[in-house]
């Protein structure tokens, strides 16, 4: 089973957190959280893709698209426009993951 994903936006968000202390208010902070639970099921994804478990890695990619609209949404509430078009970018790759795993 092939995948296709880019690396983690997870450095990108903890370098702009760091950056500026607007990205210290709560939501800014749930959307690092939800970008984080992204990450962990991005492995997960990988590994039921090694394993051949089909169904659950594309349950998996599911789950990690709800984070990413959660991050999103969380990090546009908390005025890191910057991180939330990066999530866009990343939801588009996922969509990519779908069809390349036929997820759809």
């Amino acid at each position: 089973m092939r995948h296709a994903f880019r690396p983690s936006l997870m450095a990108a968000a903890l370098a702009l957190t760091v950056a500026a202390p607007a990205f210290a208010a709560p939501a800014c902070i749930d959307g690092q959280r939800k970008i984080a639970e992204a990450e962990a099921l991005r492995a997960q994804f990988r590994q039921e893709a090694r394993l051949g478990n089909h169904d659950r890695a594309c349950e998996t990619l599911d789950e990690i698209g709800d984070r990413y609209a959660d991050a999103r949404d969380a990090f546009e509430e908390c005025g890191a426009g910057v991180v939330a078009i990066d999530l866009r970018s990343e939801s588009r790759n996922l969509r990519i993951a779908k069809t390349v795993n036929r997820c759809d």
